[in-house]
């Protein structure tokens, strides 16, 4: 019963993560949703039963994710007085 429920949680997690990376207007925040959903995702498929997919996931995924972040850091600058 308490399976069911905590992958009912990162199921309504992983759809919070989507919604907020898509409709987010800043783009770190957007990044940080989409981590997040990825780890998410991560903890659906290791409570299915699924480790060595959910591994994979956290290890390729997260680690784009954290790659897509540095870059957008780099590229990118924010608007704003500088003193």
């Amino acid at each position: 019963m308490i399976l069911e429920i905590m992958q009912l949680i990162s199921m309504v997690l992983v759809f919070v993560f989507a919604v907020m990376a898509v409709e987010t207007r800043d783009i770190l925040y957007a990044i940080l949703s989409f981590c997040g959903m990825c780890i998410a995702v991560g903890g659906v498929f290791w409570l299915s039963g699924a480790v060595y997919v959910a591994i994979f996931q956290l290890l390729i995924y997260a680690g784009a994710v954290i790659a897509l972040l540095i870059a957008t850091i780099t590229l990118t600058t924010r608007t704003g007085s500088v003193e």
